[in-house]
């Protein structure tokens, strides 16, 4: 079996699942955020972005190995979302989902978490490196750019 797919819309709840237990998990620690956490960061609206037709639909893959355990959406050449249900991380699916972005959709570029340590040093480990390059998102949120 494949194990990196196009994501259908039939995908749309359990990627929308994984975006929204990855943002808890992983930034709700820096920002804590609650009523955007826990109120305006929803598996409902997470999953309407990625309705039937949609743009994040088109840009999205998923690792499906029989169980939907992984995401990457890439617009262009930037990697906009890489996930990785937590019960799932350290299998290396993550490391597949973004050699695949780099070699099959030409991915080059990307923007971390300047807080999210983890996720900078695995990029890190799959060829990416920080430029230098900084931006503040949302007027709050501190970005640092990442290039291979």
């Amino acid at each position: 079996m494949q194990q990196i797919r196009p994501a259908a819309a039939s995908d749309a709840s359990r990627i929308a699942e994984m975006i929204v237990t990855n943002y808890r998990v992983n930034f709700y620690p820096f920002f804590q955020n609650d009523p955007f956490y826990f109120g305006e960061l929803n598996v409902l609206d997470t999953a309407a972005e990625y309705r039937s037709g949609s743009e994040a639909l088109r840009s999205t893959y998923v690792y499906d190995d029989g169980v939907v355990r992984g995401m990457i959406r890439v617009q262009g050449d930037e990697i906009v979302k890489l996930y990785v249900e937590p019960q799932f991380q350290g299998q290396g699916i993550g490391a597949k989902l973004l050699r695949f972005a780099v070699e099959t959709l030409g991915a080059s570029w990307l923007w971390a978490l300047e807080y999210n340590r983890r996720g900078i040093a695995f990029y890190q480990r799959n060829g990416f490196s920080l430029n230098g390059e900084t931006m503040v998102e949302d007027g709050w949120i501190p970005l640092v750019k990442m290039h291979r």
